[in-house]
């Protein structure tokens, strides 16, 4: 939490969050790079992101992320020159790299302890590798040696006579002939930032100071724009500057200085007259300091701060921002560049705020279906004006829930390019060459269910590199690659979000699963049991088919602690392997954990609630439609098929056995993987929408129980998870131990 009344640390709290979105773009670039994309724009996206990264820490005085960046910056920027090839070995290193950037970004952001040995590595390496194109240049090593400080100007400014400009001191004073030399060419310069270059976390201490390193500098600060204290607007940029370059470089890389800030500035680059005419033309037009005294007194650029001036940093500056991405420009005659295209707005807000209003918006819906059942009970005509309020009020209240639903639903990519780190640490520390593939990356879930994903998704994704997938060896000696493949995909099906993670290694070893379970007493020697069943006994707690203990996995901790944090999130976890073809874990979570539209039955006098989503179709039975498969064990005739049917009184324990279905009204039900059972109900009552209240821990988690809520008439009822009362009805063959086993796919 950052304190309200300190701007500088919201600035700084913005900056974080900042840097976990140009992370995630270090990331995505490089994966890019990985998948083969070589293009310039890529490896400029990687560049950026570290640059402005390493800008943004410099700011703060973050030095050691500074230092960090800006080595790893220099070996970004061999490749952007295409002085050095990113093959295989370089992108490993890249991508460590980005792994311990994000590390030193949040321990300087939570001012914990900086790894520094893993810093000293790292940098090492980078060497190492820069070392094959040259070592570090002199004038690179002494910028390593520089301790960054916010650039200054002192705003305390005589301005009699009406001048309106000061020269500002930011660089050590140049010490250099009158003589130029030949080949040096003269620019000046006129740069004034629009409001918009602030808000995207751009400085122009560092453009000044990368001109002052092309050649001899003179910049002055042009400060007419800045109005009386109680005028000025924090917001707002005021100042501009006018440089006088003289230098050897093209003028393609002095316009490349201002790259990142094409389109928030005016910006005119031009070189010099040659006689002293067109100077003072230019000097009665205000291009130039209009007092000539300070023009001849104006000091060269020096990084030394004078004792009375206020730091720059510590000017009003909105929020950074990197909605902007930017190209250097071409054209140096351009003196008012193209606007840039409208930046995508975007509101920070404390996650908090928004359960407060999910919160609230729940409330809205109970007491939307209590004013709707009142009216309904009253005996109103439906075309009476006040059912047709109703209708627009039921309207509204989903529109606004849909609306609140959205904000919470975040896209799984952040999730998944974590997953991308442990896949590179579990397969270093188990020595497997594994690539990670992930689709479904802009599949959107609840926040809520992002955060509390993270952890059983860690335990899956080290599980199937350590236990999955073969080593190398035995790849190879299979007719497979040498490097195997782990896939996390992410999907919308049948209103629910299915996640999947997919490794191409040997399958399950079903006879060892076996024989451990067997070992350890989790089942009975004489159980016999489906393959599907014996791909469950991987949820039981203590099971583990690890024979050493590793850093991994193998302590008998795993498997069932992901089954119990999906279950809390109101999902399933099933099974599905083919020996020697690999091993799919399939999570299947709802969208959200607030409101999900709903289906209120009536089953032996008890009030229940189904997922509307799941019911495909709603049939009358008769008898003739009910066939036995076995005592117990029913099909139902639908048109030229036949589906399970399951009485859900019985299978809730609310009644006996029914033998008479006439009459029967029967919910057809759709799975995630398209499989399809019949649920027997008395009635339906309602169709409407629903806030899902959690169960307290306290409760006794019964099959078939997501949750609870409450209805229009303030009676509570139970919400069903379809899924789970149907793997339970299905049962188990495993002596004392059915219920247990069964749950474990739920």
């Amino acid at each position: 939490m950052t304190d309200s009344n300190d701007p500088m640390a919201e600035i700084r709290a913005s900056f974080f969050i900042e840097c976990e979105e140009l992370l995630e773009a270090l990331q995505d670039g490089l994966e890019a790079l990985d998948d083969g994309a070589g293009d310039p724009e890529t490896i400029n996206v990687v560049f950026r992101a570290v640059h402005s990264i390493k800008g943004g820490a410099g700011a703060f005085g973050l030095e050691a992320l500074v230092r960090f960046a800006h080595r790893f910056e220099t070996v970004l920027d061999e490749i952007r020159a295409g002085r050095m090839v990113a093959d295989a070995d370089a992108l490993k290193l890249f991508f460590q790299c980005s792994d311990h950037l994000s590390d030193l970004v949040r321990t300087s952001r939570d001012a914990g302890t900086l790894p520094e040995d893993d810093t000293a590595k790292l940098l090492s390496q980078l060497d190492e590798l820069l070392g094959e194109n040259g070592t570090l240049s002199d004038e690179e090593e002494v910028e390593e040696e520089i301790d960054f400080q916010p650039a200054v100007l002192s705003f305390d400014l005589d301005l009699g006579d009406g001048d309106d400009e000061e020269t500002i001191n930011l660089l050590p004073p140049l010490s250099f002939d009158e003589e130029e030399s030949p080949s040096h060419s003269k620019y000046e310069i006129t740069f004034k930032p629009e409001n918009e270059l602030y808000e995207t976390g751009n400085e122009p201490f560092q453009i000044l100071r990368a001109l002052n390193e092309m050649g001899e500098c003179k910049v002055t600060c042009k400060t007419d724009q800045v109005p009386d204290l109680a005028s000025l607007a924090p917001e707002n940029a005021y100042l501009s500057w006018f440089i006088e370059l003289s230098t050897e470089v093209e003028e393609a890389e002095i316009a490349a200085a201002f790259e990142f800030v094409e389109g928030l500035c005016i910006l005119d680059i031009k070189k010099a007259p040659e006689n002293k005419a067109e100077e003072e033309d230019i000097a009665e037009t205000g291009a130039v300091a209009s007092n000539p005294t300070d023009e001849l007194a104006a000091p060269a650029l020096t990084e030394t701060p004078a004792p009375e001036e206020v730091p720059l940093a510590a000017a009003p500056q909105p929020e950074p921002d990197t909605a902007k991405e930017v190209i250097a420009p071409k054209k140096a005659e351009q003196k008012t560049p193209p606007p840039a295209a409208p930046a995508k707005s975007v509101v920070r807000v404390d996650l908090d705020r928004i359960e407060r209003l999910v919160n609230l918006v729940g409330e809205l819906v109970i007491n939307q279906a209590m004013l709707s059942q009142s009216l309904e009970s009253s005996g109103l005509s439906p075309h009476s004006d006040a059912m047709n309020g109703l209708e627009e009020f039921q309207r509204l209240t989903r529109d606004i829930q849909d609306s609140v639903m959205m904000i919470r639903a975040q896209p799984v990519k952040s999730l998944f390019q974590r997953m991308s780190r442990i896949v590179r640490e579990s397969s270093a520390a188990v020595e497997k060459d594994v690539r990670l593939v992930t689709n479904g990356e802009g599949t959107e879930v609840d926040k809520t269910v992002i955060e509390r994903l993270a952890d059983p998704l860690t335990h899956m994704i080290r599980n199937a590199v350590d236990h999955g997938l073969e080593t190398t060896e035995a790849r190879l000696a299979a007719g497979k690659p040498a490097q195997g493949q782990v896939k996390l995909t992410a999907a919308h099906r049948s209103g629910r979000v299915v996640i999947e993670v997919a490794d191409d290694g040997a399958g399950i070893n079903r006879p060892k699963v076996l024989q451990i379970a067997i070992d350890k007493g989790l089942i009975s020697k004489d159980a016999s049991l489906s393959e599907s069943e014996i791909d469950n006994l991987l949820f039981l707690p203590g099971f583990s088919t690890a024979s050493v203990v590793s850093d991994l996995s193998g302590r008998g901790v795993g498997m069932d602690v992901v089954r119990t944090a999906i279950q809390a999130l109101g999902g399933r976890i099933t099974i599905s392997s083919t020996p020697g073809s690999g091993t799919t874990f399939s999570i299947s979570l709802p969208l959200t954990l607030a409101v999900l539209d709903g289906m209120v039955v009536q089953v032996a006098d008890e009030t229940l609630v189904l997922p509307l989503n799941v019911v495909i179709e709603t049939l009358t039975l008769s008898n003739d439609d009910v066939e036995m498969v076995r005592p117990g064990a029913n099909v139902v005739r639908v048109r030229s098929g036949f589906v399970p049917l399951f009485d859900l009184g019985e299978e809730l324990g609310y009644r006996g056995p029914i033998n008479d279905y006439e009459g029967s009204v029967v919910l057809l039900i759709a799975h995630e993987d398209e499989s399809r059972a019949a649920l027997v109900i008395d009635s339906i009552q309602d169709q409407r929408q629903v806030v899902i209240k959690g169960l307290d821990d306290s409760f006794y988690r019964a099959p078939g129980i997501a949750a609870a809520t409450i209805l229009g008439d303030g009676q509570i009822a139970l919400i069903l998870d379809t899924s789970d009362i149907i793997t339970n009805a299905i049962g188990s063959n495993i002596p004392g131990h059915g219920s247990t086993l069964s749950g474990a796919t739920t």
